[in-house]
């Protein structure tokens, strides 16, 4: 109950972290009595909560649709990105099929899809080897036909169209709350709250968020939504699904020396820097960009059992391999970010529709966003038009997706989740019983420290407000996470927002939330061995400034 938890939390050996009000309610607060609290309320026939890929082709089919038929429809985007785009991270691989099907004309509008894939390259790493596997075609690392992407340029090209069309769009409002009928069906959300200092007190500038209220809200949010999280338990989403599986992708942009450019080569690679018990793989994208680009990235499955490794100092370590030290060296890093990544398959994707509202792209499941968000808007448009319907099981994402039924990589990982129900953080083991990883420090030209690499991320949040990592218990991360797993919150992080400080009194340590650091990349609230961190929205257009990624 929030009376013992408070009482707990105000003694003198548990400092208090957690100040948000998800936690401690303002009704009980007697620095919010007398503050005015009702919010305006706005009203329209679709409310689309993420401008992603998803939630941006949802909104131009649908506006699509509605003056094909002659119909007045309402539609809205609310983004937490201060621009369209600027929290959109992927590698990014692009299939034009959907895109093809949403607007046709899309080389005239300019859409910058500018790299074809002219060359595929799969290996296997050892230690100081790389090992050529040959890619067959209809294999999934065949690309030939895509285009390599710089998917936030991408995203923010989506806007512009869905603007063109009539689309409403509000980037820096992060939906911070559903709102309900009495019946229980999805009324709509209300966005966040501003002007809070970091104790948890209304400061003289408070500003109440405001309700968008509709006919049908579509959740965009990505990978492990926050709202989305939230609507699983509701309507009990996943009763009938596979748990999902989660992975961290983390991803820079170099420019590099141009006699090393082979632009349209798409590069991936499985094996060494990770053991064999631990899932994961690379990218390397040459991009066409007007100067020679490359992205690169590494992933690591949130499965791994060792509290001690760090997926961004193994990504760090990755880079010193021969085959891309080749390519890195005399160039300069300029973008660094992460993101979760869903990488459960078609048997982790849950019921997606729910009295009032729906899930779309990567917060059901799938990574086919453009594709997801087609079927979407057909239904929705049914719903609100009762003009047309498509049944997803006819739809090419269904087929898609069933034949990709196998979660992202085959191994060890996908077999366990396809015969248990374990989740992700129940994987860690005790720091006793594992061996701490020595990583190489970081040279300053290949491999970068995590506080310089967060500097290229462009992030940042409004300081003096709550905390947006917020703990169900600050008495857990020492009592728990410190004593078991040695803190491993400090390594699965990619941003540096996590560590563990000496209490002033010198007689032991404390946690401390570094929340302006957070990428938004939802790691914490999958990996945390106690399950006691809660991700939740901070002030609109705080977060990663990401130019293209």
């Amino acid at each position: 109950a929030p009376q013992v938890y408070s009482t707990r939390c105000s003694s003198s050996t548990v400092p208090r972290i957690t100040t948000h009000y998800t936690v401690y309610p303002r009704d009980k607060d007697p620095r919010w009595e007398g503050v005015e609290m009702e919010r305006f309320a706005d009203e329209a026939d679709v409310v689309i909560v993420g401008g992603g890929p998803a939630g941006l082709s949802a909104a131009i089919r649908l506006k699509q649709l509605a003056n094909q038929h002659e119909k007045e429809l309402r539609v809205c985007v609310v983004e937490k990105a201060s621009q369209i785009g600027a929290h959109t991270l992927s590698g990014a691989c692009l299939e034009a099929t959907a895109l093809n099907e949403l607007i046709p004309d899309w080389k005239e509008r300019g859409a910058p899809l500018n790299t074809p894939v002219t060359e595929d390259k799969f290996s296997i790493l050892t230690e100081k080897y790389r090992i050529p596997v040959p890619i067959l075609p209809g294999l999934p690392m065949n690309n030939h036909g895509n285009y390599l992407v710089r998917l936030g340029n991408f995203v923010r090209w989506l806007g512009e169209q869905a603007e063109e069309l009539g689309v409403e769009l509000y980037p820096g409002y992060a939906a911070a709350e559903v709102l309900f009928h009495e019946d229980g069906s999805v009324k709509g959300i209300a966005t966040n709250d501003v002007g809070i200092g970091k104790d948890g007190s209304p400061k003289d500038v408070f500003e109440r968020g405001m309700e968008l209220h509709a006919k049908v809200t579509l959740f965009g949010e990505g990978c492990h939504g926050h709202l989305a999280k939230q609507l699983y338990k509701q309507f009990n989403l996943r009763e009938n699904c596979e748990p999902q599986t989660y992975a961290i992708g983390l991803k820079e942009l170099w420019v590099i020396d141009e006699k090393k450019w082979r632009p349209g080569r798409a590069e991936h690679s499985v094996g060494w820097p990770l053991n064999r018990n631990t899932y994961g793989g690379s990218f390397l994208y040459h991009l066409n960009e007007g100067e020679p680009l490359v992205a690169l990235g590494f992933v690591v499955g949130l499965d791994y059992t060792n509290p001690y490794l760090s997926p961004f100092r193994e990504f760090q370590r990755w880079k010193h391999h021969p085959s891309l030290m080749s390519t890195l060296e005399g160039g300069n890093r300029i973008a660094y970010g992460a993101r979760a990544l869903n990488e459960g398959g078609f048997q982790s994707i849950p019921k997606l529709t729910f009295p009032g509202g729906m899930l779309i792209g990567c917060s059901p499941h799938t990574h086919t966003h453009n594709k997801s968000a087609f079927f979407t808007f057909l239904l929705l448009f049914f719903f609100v038009s009762c003009l047309q319907i498509t049944i997803f099981t006819q739809s090419t994402i269904y087929c898609y997706i069933y034949i990709q039924r196998a979660p992202s990589c085959l191994s060890r990982h996908s077999l366990l989740q396809w015969v248990s129900d374990i989740s992700h953080h129940s994987f860690l083991k005790p720091a006793k019983d594992c061996a701490p990883i020595e990583y190489p420090k970081p040279d300053g030209k290949i491999s970068f420290d995590l506080l310089s690499s967060v500097a290229l991320s462009g992030t940042n949040h409004e300081h003096d407000q709550p905390p947006h990592l917020t703990l169900k218990d600050d008495s857990v991360p020492v009592a728990q996470n410190l004593a078991v797993y040695d803190g491993p919150e400090q390594r699965f992080c990619p941003a540096g927002v996590y560590e563990y400080v000496p209490l002033e009194t010198g007689d032991g340590m404390r946690l401390q939330i570094n929340a302006q650091n957070c990428v938004h990349c939802k790691t914490c609230d999958i990996k945390d061995p106690s399950q006691n961190i809660n991700w939740v929205v901070p002030e609109g257009s705080g977060g990663p400034a990401y130019n293209g990624m």
